[in-house]
């Protein structure tokens, strides 16, 4: 599917997961901070490439990749030692869901988040 721009490509695949809105909204937020990061950054100039968003189950949690095949960050970019609002955002969103966060190495930029649902009635 193409996505935003005509020259990146979106895969979304998310089948049968259903959130509260206590995991959800913080969920939504952290989705559009990557993505925007990837439409911003990982295609300079007009390039093309894709984007992936894969959310699962895996009991007791759901984890969530969100990728793209863009440039990457590069090689001496500490992520941990990072102060961009953006990635605070991120970081704060995900302890927000009690997850964790892991950026991959490789081609592109890679976030392989694991959370859980947050139920705000307990």
């Amino acid at each position: 599917m193409k996505g935003i721009d005509s020259n990146i490509a979106t895969d979304i695949s998310a089948t049968d997961i259903q959130l509260g809105i206590d995991t959800a909204i913080p969920l939504g937020l952290l989705i559009n901070e990557l993505v925007t990061n990837s439409l911003k950054y990982a295609f300079p100039n007009g390039a093309g490439g894709n984007i992936s968003i894969v959310i699962n189950r895996v009991e007791p949690h759901y984890t969530m990749c969100v990728s793209d095949d863009g440039v990457g960050f590069p090689e001496d970019h500490d992520f941990e030692q990072a102060s961009s609002l953006g990635l605070r955002l991120v970081k704060n969103l995900v302890t927000q869901l009690e997850g964790t966060l892991v950026r991959g190495n490789g081609k592109g930029t890679r976030y392989d988040i694991t959370f859980k649902k947050i139920d705000s009635s307990t």
